[in-house]
């Protein structure tokens, strides 16, 4: 299949990491409403989408849906915006066959997570880049979050890490925002850092990019509102774009950054079904304040809000 993979232009923007919409029982992908986020994603003007990340539940995902869900969003999509697949699995057999998939169906790159149980060390997380970069032909962006994958990638593993020709992105999820300036000076051009927490943040330090969970809900805020600081250091448009999106934050952040997305989904009437447990919803005790804070971002009328 040929499609989004052909696409050559550097990633850059704001890029969302996509909810997985299950059915009302959880007991499947509910594929239709994917396609639905999808088109809703680009017609707000999203940079790129990225399934089958942390947000999109791929650890509760099983192998043929996790196939299913890459097909649909490369097939939807259609080449309009980037897409890279989440491919991270513990085994690094597991990883190539994902990846090698991912780009068979047309995918531009793929976002890989260490190994998060067995706590690799330097040698070992090299051997598993490389052993992935040597199987495809697509970039990888490196996703560096400690918190889950037990295992801090810091500047100096990523500065050798970047010496593998298509590890060319690096996903930082710490909440240490001087990061992304110690990435940029250990690895120049050779690795460029996306925000996974921190977006604004980390523009003003070099970030091109940001992996955002917000952006499932507002995406054209999420994506103004880096644009301004990334492309156009602008801070007086993205401050005030930051300080309205940043209610939101704590909702879709934290423990709850899968059950408050799909609340939100929910209230927005754009259900994506719940999420699979361990993960429960949102208790319905917290749908009135999450109402307030998306009508006072304009996504939710004042009549709903009110009757949540």
């Amino acid at each position: 299949m040929t499609g989004a993979g052909s696409m050559k232009k550097p990633f850059r923007g704001t890029y969302t990491v996509l909810v997985t919409p299950f059915t009302a029982d959880g007991g499947a992908v509910d594929l239709k409403a994917l396609e639905r986020l999808v088109e809703f994603q680009i017609a707000e003007g999203i940079d790129g989408l990225i399934p089958l990340g942390s947000t999109g539940e791929f650890l509760s995902c099983s192998r043929e849906e996790k196939t299913a869900i890459a097909e649909t969003v490369i097939r939807t999509a259609a080449g309009r915006v980037p897409v890279l697949i989440g491919t991270g699995a513990e085994d690094t057999r597991e990883v190539v066959a994902l990846s090698r998939e991912a780009e068979a169906l047309g995918a531009d790159g793929v976002m890989i997570i260490p190994p998060f149980y067995s706590v690799p060390t330097e040698d070992e997380l090299y051997h598993h880049y490389k052993t992935v970069a040597d199987a495809i032909g697509i970039p990888i962006m490196v996703y560096n979050n400690p918190a889950t994958a037990n295992v801090d990638m810091g500047p100096q593993v990523l500065a050798r890490l970047s010496t593998i020709p298509n590890c060319r992105y690096v996903k930082e999820s710490t909440l240490e925002v001087t990061r992304v300036r110690d990435i940029v000076a250990a690895c120049g051009d050779r690795m460029e850092v996306f925000a996974g927490v921190l977006g604004y943040e980390s523009a003003w330090l070099g970030a091109i990019g940001w992996v955002a969970v917000c952006s499932n809900v507002v995406p054209r805020l999420s994506r103004d509102m880096f644009a301004a600081a990334a492309f156009e250091a602008d801070r007086a448009k993205a401050l005030p774009l930051y300080r309205r999106l940043a209610p939101l934050l704590p909702w879709v952040g934290g423990p709850r950054y899968v059950s408050g997305t799909k609340a939100a989904f929910r209230l927005m009437g754009m259900d994506m079904g719940p999420p699979r447990p361990p993960r429960l919803p949102l208790p319905e005790a917290d749908l009135p304040a999450l109402a307030r804070v998306l009508q006072d971002i304009s996504v939710l009328p004042a009549a709903r809000a009110a009757a949540e």
